[in-house]
């Protein structure tokens, strides 16, 4: 498991006066937010607000047009996507991203090479690498901690929706990351798999110091796991707080249901 560095005098993830546009139309907007080391936060907001745009300027599929985005200090604009994930940023999306013929096993072994440069690609894509003792461990400790250890050696063509997500989830977490942005975790889970997905972000949080940004349009779910809201609207944020007050604000109560009470 990662150590995370004791520094206590300054956030694990900052976000400074962020924006980026599309033709014109700010999806993002002098946004700033930061993340403590072994904080969860949520970030929320009605659809189109940019929360995914956000996400991808942070984890590096897009680059903003201006503001700074800091992981324990360091810069992340100049570093590609990978090399942010070897910083120690995990990432899950919206849509589903993984290959139908592998088994659950496989695509940890994959996203563990990958993460410490270990072994080919195009190797492990042909199920041509067999994982080693070391990470049959680490893969099957993970899968358990998501509770999909009876499927590991399922392709995942087999599974549903749901698992699928806990799959995706379980990827991200196998490179031990400090800080797991994770982006919509339970579209697509009923309502057990949604509270054992809780569960697993609590016990991430408090028992291995991991950090998280929630991206959920659950609030339920959200209310139930984060520290601190951060609600977004319109590329802005609007609000921030203890998650029961934020969403009680006008601000927040307009932005979602267009009034104010």
């Amino acid at each position: 498991m990662r150590t995370v560095p004791d520094r206590p005098d300054g956030p694990l993830l900052t976000v400074a006066g962020v924006s980026k546009t599309f033709g014109g139309i700010a999806a993002v907007s002098d946004v700033h937010l930061a993340v403590a080391r072994g904080e969860s936060v949520g970030l929320v907001g009605p659809n189109g607000a940019g929360k995914t745009t956000l996400f991808n300027c942070i984890c590096g599929q897009l680059r903003p047009d201006g503001g700074r985005i800091e992981l324990d200090g360091e810069d992340l604009l100049d570093l590609s996507t990978y090399r942010r994930a070897r910083r120690g940023l995990g990432r899950t999306y919206q849509r589903i991203e993984v290959f139908p013929d592998m088994t659950v096993r496989d695509h940890l072994v994959v996203a563990l090479r990958a993460r410490w440069r270990s072994g080919r690609l195009w190797r492990d894509l042909c199920n041509l690498a067999r994982p080693t003792a070391a990470e049959r461990d680490q893969v099957d400790t993970v899968l358990g901690l998501v509770g999909i250890d009876d499927r590991a050696d399922s392709p995942v063509s087999a599974l549903g929706l749901g698992s699928c997500r806990l799959v995706e989830l379980a990827r991200a977490l196998v490179t031990d990351p400090v800080l797991l942005l994770a982006d919509e975790p339970s579209s697509g889970l009923d309502v057990r798999e949604t509270d054992d997905l809780a569960q697993v972000l609590r016990s991430l949080q408090r028992e291995r110091g991991m950090a998280v940004l929630l991206v959920e349009h659950d609030l339920d779910m959200v209310g139930g796991v984060v520290d601190r809201a951060v609600v977004m609207d319109l590329g802005t944020v609007i609000a921030e707080g203890p998650f029961d007050e934020v969403m009680a604000t006008p601000a927040v109560r307009r932005a979602y249901l267009g009034v104010d009470t």
